[in-house]
């Protein structure tokens, strides 16, 4: 019989490695089923997740805390309580990823929204998860390049 060394299971290096840090998403909607449906498939994806029934709350919120992602329902406590949340976001000196949650199918269901991304619920799970995962990912590009334009790579 063969001599086997028994190595020890890695399991205590992966576990002592830090976990990369997630987008946070921030998640304004006034209807709670959608809200925690919503947060729900977030966090399952991987994402951080803050959540405000208000345009106040979401606003407040922001001002607390940095976001990869700002997620708003249009109409919350007032008609236009999310563009609230998108013009309070798109001022931010971080700039998040802002985009409208809504069940409109179009913009022309929407008018005068045109500029805003638009996330139609209900979707798949995985179709909200790459939709989010773009919207991410086009902000981190917009970063990369604004830093490259102040600071460019010396060749």
């Amino acid at each position: 019989m063969k001599n086997v060394t028994i190595c020890p299971t890695p399991t205590l290096a992966i576990r002592r490695r830090k976990m990369p840090r997630m987008a946070r998403v921030l998640l304004a909607d006034q209807n709670p089923t959608s809200r925690l449906t919503l947060q729900t498939v977030l966090e399952a994806g991987g994402y951080r997740v803050d959540s405000a029934a208000t345009a106040a709350e979401a606003v407040g919120l922001m001002d607390e805390k940095e976001y990869a992602l700002v997620l708003t329902d249009l109409a919350m406590e007032s008609p236009e309580a999310g563009l609230k949340v998108l013009a309070h976001a798109r001022l931010k000196e971080y700039q998040p990823a802002t985009a409208l949650v809504t069940a409109w199918r179009n913009e022309a269901e929407a008018p005068g929204f045109p500029d805003a991304e638009m996330l139609v619920e209900p979707q798949g799970v995985p179709e909200l998860l790459g939709d989010v995962a773009t919207l991410i990912s086009r902000r981190a590009t917009r970063l990369v390049a604004r830093r490259l334009r102040r600071h460019p790579i010396a060749s």
